[in-house]
């Protein structure tokens, strides 16, 4: 077995490896290939943490199977990541990334979406102060002709601390910070919610005709970061998958809704005609197949004992 680092598996995988992994990701599930259960989560509020995701996914034909495990534990957030081989059932590779795979996997997708859009945004508005916000920024960098960030946060200091960074990894950006998320909406038609919230941040009444809207911070049972009318008026509602969103994305509020969701993967394979002067919206919950995608690519010219 193989055990990779942090910094080794940062090294090995660039932003723009992801946006493609990602993308490939979500046509071999959309055309069935990938074998991706439902996600378990563990509530580990009593022992004095906060949950845990389990994902796993296998395409049909492939090496490895994937397994990865990530949460907000007692004394920090972390996750991992292994391969398991087909072939034999032994672990081939150890990701002990922290949760990092988990955290680049899921800004590259919401990147990646706002180029299948077509987006030429100069701004980016980003509701949270985590991992996942800075990732957000320097993902979306990648792919738009970025001069600014307008970022929003509940906490002042984490939020400075946040802008701070963003403005470190690019400098060429300007980075501001709004009182509120209203306030975001009003600077920026492309906004990505990053939160852990339990209540909408942004109503329809904030967004601006022609926003589009990537909510990847409700993943689990009751979280919710958008209010339903934004996808019951959405000219386009993606989602990464119908059943995983309906049970714990944003589509489990908006529930109408799910019969006119368009599963990115297939969006990516055929996009369907919508109003642009409407609002978009993308629904992510993150898949397995995902995680699989992303550590094969990582893992791609690993050398394990007993390999060819």
């Amino acid at each position: 077995m193989r055990v990779l680092g942090r910094e080794e598996i940062r090294r090995r995988v660039s932003p723009r490896q992801a946006i493609s992994a990602m993308r490939h990701a979500l046509l071999a599930q959309a055309r069935g290939e990938c074998d991706t259960p439902m996600p378990m989560h563990l509530d580990l509020s009593p022992g004095g943490g906060g949950e845990v995701h389990i994902k796993s996914s296998y395409r049909r034909g492939g090496r490895h199977v994937a397994l990865k495990v990530a949460g907000t534990f007692a004394r920090r957030p972390y996750g991992s990541i292994v391969l398991v081989s087909v072939e034999t059932g032994e672990t081939v590779v150890y990701f002990d990334d922290g949760g990092y795979l988990t955290d680049l996997r899921t800004a590259a997708v919401s990147a990646m979406i706002a180029q299948e859009l077509g987006r030429t945004d100069a701004a980016l508005g980003i509701l949270g102060t985590g991992v996942q916000a800075r990732l957000q920024a320097q993902l979306h960098a990648e792919v738009l002709p970025l001069d600014r960030v307008i970022l929003w946060g509940r906490s002042p200091e984490r939020t400075a601390a946040c802008a701070d960074e963003i403005g470190r990894l690019l400098p060429r950006l300007r980075v501001a910070v709004a009182r509120s998320p209203g306030e975001v909406a009003a600077g920026a038609t492309l906004i990505a919610t990053t939160t852990a919230a339990r209540a909408p941040l942004l109503r329809a009444q904030d967004i601006r005709p022609g926003s589009h809207l990537s909510a990847v911070g409700a993943d689990s049972a009751g979280k919710q970061e958008l209010d339903p009318d934004l996808l019951r008026r959405a000219s386009l509602l993606l989602v990464d998958s119908r059943a995983q969103c309906e049970q714990l994305g944003e589509l489990q509020h908006a529930r109408s809704e799910r019969q006119r969701a368009v599963e990115i993967g297939a969006f990516c394979a055929e996009p369907v005609t919508y109003d642009r002067a409407g609002i978009t919206v993308a629904d992510f919950t993150g898949l397995g197949a995902e995680d699989l995608f992303i550590a094969e690519a990582c893992a791609a010219d690993v050398q394990v004992a007993g390999s060819p």
